[in-house]
């Protein structure tokens, strides 16, 4: 979701990559291909005095770029320098995952230097003075691509996990699941095309729990009026950019007629703004049956935050499982791309036999946040092409392969000759076919 969202709540500026109104990325909103150009002279100082990055520009600025030798680009040399984005790669195949990233951008010649940090309860290597490092990374580079930080169950004194520290640290409210079908790969709703848009620095994550009086445990779900409708608005606007014609409100307003009716009532109040984008609202129990039985008459759901965890899941499971969904958080300053379906899957851990197709989608995904438009299709292709060939296909898919195995698969098609066949000529920038988007 790079290139849209442009409006404001508040006072703050929330928005994807409104590229026409900062001068950082004067090619333009989605669709620009290459690294915007840096300019030179006063006119570049007074820009950069009008357009204070995470100031006056809007979400999704491009990352820092980094001042050494230019990395090989696209197609018409438009880009200079590389990026800087923050990596996390956390627990469980979290590790295994970001290296096939890095072995797919490398192949494909991506001008991206990446700043690996780790951050891991369970391997005991979390502390605050690690997180402040990661959130002083992620204020350089506005970018990040994590993997999942796994919160243990027992409690030991901190009820706020390390994952949700990071995320309210950073503000990122918005987390959006783009849950769509693979071509090649038949599940039992095949064609399927929603989005799911979460809310997740409240609700019944606000780690506010005590004991009131001994075997009685209170856990309280927060919903602000500020919150519900600066969600709601996110999800009107992301409708109305990518050309979405209905949202649907996910509540269980009938029993918490407080905490989710202020929820639903500020969602109704939004889509009173949007008369285009068709608006209803559907109890979660509902939603899931509704999801598993027809879920074609869902476009984009908004919905509190541990609803949309369980529905991020439950439509994960109907094109693949959590292997193949990616996903994207954003706040009015940064960017974090990860899994749609937040799982560590411990139980695969060193054994080369998880699926990265969801972290490679993310991946690209965020090169196209970052205006990388050549460098996102050519990855996201390639992918889509060896899930659709299906030949190459990990445990979780049905296959016998490897993750080692799905990697290669994917860098023979970035290049079909990269494995062996003829060589580039030296200093050709474009790679010898390239794949075409698939039908």
């Amino acid at each position: 979701m790079p290139s849209w969202l442009g409006w404001r709540c508040g006072n703050a500026l929330v928005a994807g990559l409104a590229l026409r109104e900062c001068p950082r990325g004067r090619a333009g909103a989605a669709g620009a291909a290459g690294v915007p150009r840096r300019s030179s002279g006063a006119g570049a100082a007074l820009r950069r005095r009008r357009c204070p990055r995470g100031r006056a520009c809007s979400t999704a600025l491009p990352a820092r770029r980094s001042r050494g030798p230019s990395a090989p680009q696209a197609p018409g040399g438009r880009g200079e320098g590389t990026f800087q984005v923050t990596m996390l790669p956390g627990d469980g195949v979290g590790p295994e995952l970001m290296h096939a990233v890095k072995e797919v951008f490398k192949a494909a010649s991506v001008p991206v230097l990446f700043d690996e940090h780790h951050l891991s309860e369970v391997q005991n290597t979390a502390s605050e003075e690690r997180l402040d490092r990661v959130v002083d990374s992620m204020k350089e580079s506005k970018v990040a691509l994590i993997g999942k930080i796994h919160t243990p169950m027992e409690y030991k004194g901190e009820l706020a996990s390390y994952d949700m520290r990071l995320r309210r640290k950073l503000d990122l409210f918005a987390n959006v699941v783009h849950v769509k079908s693979l071509p090649g790969y038949k599940t039992r709703h095949n064609n399927l095309d929603l989005v799911i848009i979460r809310e997740q620095t409240e609700g019944e994550y606000s780690s506010l729990e005590h004991e009131s009086a001994k075997g009685v445990i209170e856990c309280l779900k927060i919903i602000t009026r500020a919150k519900s409708q600066r969600i709601a608005k996110f999800a009107f606007d992301y409708a109305t950019k990518k050309g979405r014609s209905k949202v649907t409100a996910v509540h269980k307003a009938n029993i918490m007629k407080l905490g989710d009716g202020l929820f639903l009532q500020c969602c109704e109040e939004v889509a009173e703004l949007y008369p285009k984008i068709k608006f209803d609202t559907m109890i979660i129990d509902n939603c899931c049956m509704q999801l598993v039985q027809n879920p074609y008459q869902f476009d984009v759901l908004v919905m509190p935050n541990l609803y949309g965890n369980i529905i991020d899941n439950l439509a994960a499971g109907l094109v693949g499982g959590a292997g193949v969904v990616p996903g994207e958080s954003y706040s009015a300053e940064y960017a974090v791309f990860e899994m749609g379906a937040r799982h560590p899957f411990a139980q695969a851990v060193g054994r080369n036999i998880a699926n990265p197709t969801a972290m490679l989608l993310s991946a690209a995904n965020m090169l196209r946040h970052l205006n990388l438009e050549f460098h996102s299709n050519l990855i996201a292709e390639a992918v889509k092409k060896v899930i659709k060939v299906g030949k190459v296909r990990t445990r979780d898919l049905g296959g016998y392969c490897t993750t080692s195995d799905f990697v290669k698969s994917v860098i023979d098609n970035l290049h079909p000759h990269y494995g062996g066949g003829e060589p580039r000529a030296r200093g050709d920038p474009s790679p010898a076919g390239a794949p075409q988007p698939l039908a």
